[in-house]
């Protein structure tokens, strides 16, 4: 199927919301102040889908373990 619904575009547009919610949720919940915010946000932008699935299944358990959030 051609078009703007077909599914690799909104796999596409899944990707880049995913990705955008994870950079918010490094930004917005992990602890200041520490090194660890910095070199996950870096993850999540220079390795992008893949970086942002590693911080959801690595980080972010621990850090909700850690910190509540």
């Amino acid at each position: 199927m051609l078009g703007i619904f077909s599914l690799e575009f909104l796999l596409v547009i899944a990707a880049f919301v995913f990705w955008l919610w994870m950079i918010v949720d490094c930004v917005a919940k992990e602890p200041s102040g520490s090194s660890t915010k910095v070199v996950w946000l870096l993850v999540i932008i220079f390795l992008h889908v893949l970086g942002a699935f590693l911080y959801f299944f690595i980080r972010r358990p621990e850090r909700i373990r850690e910190t509540g959030q």
